[in-house]
C-alpha cells in the first residue's frame, strides 16, 4: 500500500455513504461558539483525539483537521511516539513538521497536547548505547522495533529523555496552541539490568542504613537468607522470593518511575507557561508502580479507558474514574479511549451503538474534563492496523464517527454549567497499593483478588447511585462521614492512630478481611491480627480459612461467606456481633462481622468476603449506622446517576446503560440541558444531563443528593 500513495489519496477524496452520513449528522448538530480571545483556550469538558501527522503526507492534514473541527473536537494529542522524526540523528533536531502541525491545528481551534516521545527510542540511540535497553527478569534483552524497550534505571537513557523534553519545552513552552504535556506513554515496565541492580543496592542502603537492619526487618534468618552487603540482595519479583524483598522491589521501581517522570516534568517546566499542565497517562488498575507517588510532581492525572471485549464494565469504570481522580484529588483526563473496538484483546468486539457516547459521558460525570479517542486515522502499517479509529486510512469517517461528533457538541452545550464543578462524596474507599502488592503475592486463595474485592465493595454503592471518592491511606479522612477500607492489609502504628482519631471525632470506619495482619515490612504483627488496630476494633482475629464453598451467615440480613473466612473474638465488652457463621467446621458459630461504637463514631470489621446479596445487605446496614440515606428515589433501578456541583449549581448525569426504557420524574426545579425524554422515559443506551438550582453549599448539595 505504501507504493500507491496517489491512488490512496484519490480514494480519500471520494464521498461514500458513511461520509454522507457523517456530514448530515454534523449539519443537524448545534455548532458551539468558538472561544473568544478573552476566554480560556479550553472550556471543559472537551473531546479530542490522538493524531499522528508524522505518519501522513502534509497535504492530508488539512482535510483531517477540518473534519475534526466540524465534529466539534477541541484537542489533538501529538508526538508521544515520534522521537525518530523529532531527532533523526543524535543531537540533530527537526521540529519544522511539528511546528506546522501545531499551527494547522491551532488555526482550526484545536489545542495540542504534546507527548514527550520517550516511550519509543530511535534506533540510533539503542544502537549506540545498548545499555539503555530493558532487561526482563530472566535476562532477556528487549530489542528494537517494539516500544517501552528502554531501562528506566539507565542514566544514559534518562539524559537523552531529559534532553528531548528540554528541547520541546524551549520550542513550545510559550506556544499558545499547546495546552499541556504528556510525559512518555503508559509507563511502568520493570527492568533488571546491571544499572538497575546498582540503584537497587543504593536504595536499600538509604532505606535501612545498615545490612543488619534489613536482615532483622526482613526476617532473613528464614531459609538462610541473611546478607552481608546490600549488593548481595537480589532484585526480583519472583513469586517464591521473600515477601519483604518483593514488596520493597515494587517500591523501588515506583521510585525509579517517579524520578523519571519528575525529571522530565522539571525539564518541561523550565520553559513552559504556567497554564500548560503536565501529566502522564496510566492504564486500568496499573500494578507496576504506586500512582500516588508518581503523580506527586504532576499537575493532573490521566488514564486510558478501554473495553477490549466490547462490553463496558460500567460499575468498574465508575470505580476506576474515582480512583484516578483520587491521585491528585482533582479533575482528570481520559487521554485514550476506544472508538468502537481495539485490536489487542482475545475477541475485539465493537461496542454497541450509543455505548461510546455513554462511556464518554460517564467519564465526565465522574470528574473527567476531557475524553480523547485513540486514534484519529489508522496507520497503513505497524502493529495496530486493526485498531478502531474515528476515520479509516482513506479518511472516510468510521461508523462511530457521528456518535463521537454528537458527544463533542453535547459537551459544548453542557460546558457553561460544568465549569469549576466536581463530584461530591461523603464516602471514601481506601485503595492501598502496598497492601495490594502484598496480598497478590500471598493470596492464600487463588480467587482472592484485591481489586476484585474493591469492586465487590463498590458495587452496592454504585447500584444505589451513591458517589464515592477513592483515596490513599495517607490522605485526609476527615472530610468523609464514612470510610471503607476493603483491603488494608499493611497497617503501621501511625496509620492506626489516624484511623482511631477519625473514628473518635465522628467518622465511621469499615474494614475488610485481612486488615492489620502485617507491618509495613510485610511481616506478621507479633500480637497477631489486627495488629495496631486491636484497641480501636476491640477484637482479636483467632483464625483465617480459605474456602472452596459458600458458608451461610446468621444475621439480620441474608449473606454467605465465600473465598475467605476469619473467626473473630471480641475482647471488648461493647463489641456487637452482627453476623456469625451458621455452619462450617472451625468457623461454625463464630463471629464473622462485628461493630463497635467508639467516641462519636464507630467501626465495622468484616471478616469474610461476601456474596453479592450479602454485600448489599451489609452496605445498607453500614449506611444506616453512619446516618447516610441510600440512593435517589426519583431515579429508577438500572439507571446510573451521578452528580457534579460547582458555581453554576448541580448537574445530574443519568445514564441508561440497559436495553429497556426507564421512566423518570425529576425533582422540582430540575431541567434538562443535554438529551431528552420521550413521554417521560429515558431510552435504552441513552442519557440526559439535568441541571438543578444555582450555586449551593457543600451541605446543600449533599442533602439534594439524598432527595
Amino acid at each position: 500500500m505504501g507504493g500507491d500513495r496517489s491512488a490512496t489519496r484519490g480514494r480519500r477524496s471520494q464521498m461514500n455513504r458513511r461520509q454522507v452520513l457523517a456530514t448530515s449528522v454534523l449539519a443537524m448538530l448545534p455548532a458551539p461558539a468558538l472561544a473568544g480571545a478573552s476566554e480560556p483556550a479550553l472550556s471543559s469538558p472537551v473531546v479530542g483525539t490522538s493524531w499522528y501527522p508524522e505518519q501522513w503526507p502534509m497535504e492530508a492534514w488539512a482535510r483531517d483537521l477540518d473534519l475534526m473541527r466540524e465534529a466539534g473536537l477541541k484537542v489533538v494529542r501529538i508526538g508521544e511516539f515520534a522521537w525518530s522524526r523529532m531527532e533523526p540523528l543524535d543531537g540533530r533536531f527537526d521540529f519544522d513538521w511539528l511546528d506546522s502541525a501545531i499551527a494547522a491545528a491551532g488555526s482550526r481551534g484545536l489545542q495540542t497536547v504534546l507527548g514527550t516521545p520517550t516511550a519509543a527510542p530511535p534506533v540510533w540511540l539503542t544502537e549506540a548505547h545498548p545499555e539503555v535497553l530493558r532487561v526482563v527478569e530472566n535476562g532477556e534483552v528487549q530489542g528494537h522495533g517494539e516500544r517501552r524497550q528502554f531501562s528506566v534505571a539507565s542514566s544514559t537513557y534518562r539524559r537523552y529523555a531529559v534532553r528531548i523534553a528540554s528541547e520541546m519545552g524551549r520550542r513550545y513552552g510559550r506556544n499558545s496552541n499547546v495546552a499541556g504535556w504528556q510525559i512518555d506513554n503508559e509507563i511502568g515496565l520493570e527492568t533488571f539490568d546491571a544499572e538497575a541492580k546498582v540503584r537497587w543496592a543504593r536504595w536499600l542502603e538509604g532505606r535501612y542504613r545498615t545490612i543488619d537492619g534489613l536482615n532483622d526487618r526482613w526476617t532473613t534468618a528464614y531459609w538462610s537468607q541473611t546478607y552481608q552487603r546490600f549488593d548481595q540482595v537480589p532484585l526480583s519479583l519472583g513469586p517464591d522470593q521473600n515477601p519483604a524483598l518483593v514488596l520493597d522491589a515494587r517500591r523501588f521501581f515506583s521510585r525509579l518511575w517517579a524520578d523519571y517522570v519528575s525529571d522530565q516534568a522539571a525539564a518541561l517546566r523550565v520553559s513552559s507557561a504556567p497554564d500548560q499542565f503536565v501529566t502522564t497517562n496510566s492504564t486500568l488498575w496499573n500494578n507496576h508502580f504506586d500512582q500516588h507517588l508518581v503523580h506527586q510532581t504532576l499537575d493532573q492525572a490521566a488514564w486510558d479507558l478501554y473495553a477490549p471485549s466490547g462490553r463496558p464494565d460500567w460499575a468498574g469504570n465508575a470505580l476506576h474514574h474515582a480512583t484516578v481522580r483520587g491521585y491528585k484529588q482533582r479533575a482528570f483526563w481520559v487521554m485514550e479511549t476506544q472508538p468502537g473496538y481495539v485490536n489487542w484483546g482475545p475477541l475485539n468486539r465493537s461496542m454497541d451503538p450509543g455505548e461510546t457516547r455513554l462511556m464518554a459521558w460517564q467519564a465526565v460525570a465522574r470528574g473527567a474534563d476531557a475524553v480523547l479517542y485513540w486514534q484519529w486515522r489508522s496507520a497503513l502499517g505497524g502493529q495496530e492496523q486493526y485498531h478502531g479509529t474515528l476515520v479509516g486510512p482513506d479518511g472516510t469517517p468510521a461508523a462511530v464517527f457521528p456518535e463521537v461528533a454528537q458527544t463533542a457538541h453535547e459537551f459544548a452545550m453542557a460546558s457553561p454549567f460544568l465549569q469549576g464543578s466536581a463530584p461530591q462524596a461523603e464516602i471514601a474507599l481506601v485503595y492501598d497499593q502496598d497492601s495490594r502488592w502484598a496480598l497478590e503475592q500471598q493470596r492464600h486463595a487463588e480467587d482472592y483478588d484485591p481489586t476484585g474485592v474493591m469492586k465487590a465493595w463498590h458495587r452496592p454503592l454504585y447500584d444505589r447511585n451513591i458517589d464515592i471518592d477513592v483515596i490513599g491511606p495517607e490522605q485526609d479522612l476527615n472530610r468523609y462521614r464514612l470510610v471503607m477500607a476493603p483491603a488494608l492489609h499493611l497497617v503501621d502504628a501511625d496509620l492506626a492512630g489516624r484511623l482511631s482519631a477519625y473514628v473518635e471525632q465522628g467518622g465511621w470506619l469499615v474494614l475488610g478481611p485481612r486488615s492489620g495482619m502485617k507491618t509495613e515490612d510485610n511481616a506478621l504483627w507479633p500480637n497477631g491480627q489486627p495488629g495496631p488496630l486491636a484497641a480501636l476494633l476491640g477484637v482479636k482475629v483467632d483464625g483465617f480459612y480459605a474456602l472452596d464453598d459458600e458458608r451461610p451467615l446468621e444475621g439480620s440480613w441474608s449473606a454467605k461467606a465465600r473465598v475467605w473466612a476469619e473467626t473473630i473474638r471480641p475482647v471488648a465488652s461493647d463489641v456487637e456481633v452482627l453476623a456469625r457463621y451458621a455452619v462450617g467446621g472451625w468457623t461454625q458459630g463464630q463471629p464473622a462481622i462485628v461493630q463497635r461504637r467508639v467516641g462519636q463514631g464507630g467501626t465495622v470489621y468484616v471478616g469474610a468476603l461476601l456474596d453479592e446479596t450479602g454485600q448489599g445487605g451489609l452496605t445498607d446496614r453500614i449506611l444506616s449506622s453512619a446516618g447516610l440515606k441510600p440512593g435517589l428515589p426519583w431515579v429508577p433501578a438500572g439507571v446510573e446517576a451521578s452528580m457534579r456541583a460547582g458555581p453554576a449549581g448541580v448537574c445530574w448525569f443519568l445514564l441508561n446503560t440497559s436495553s429497556q426504557a426507564a421512566a423518570i420524574e425529576f425533582p422540582p426545579g430540575a431541567r434538562i440541558v443535554v438529551g431528552r425524554l420521550v413521554e417521560g422515559r429515558l431510552g435504552p443506551q441513552d442519557l440526559v444531563v439535568v441541571r438543578q438550582g444555582a450555586s449551593q453549599g457543600a451541605e446543600e448539595v449533599r442533602t439534594s443528593s439524598r432527595l
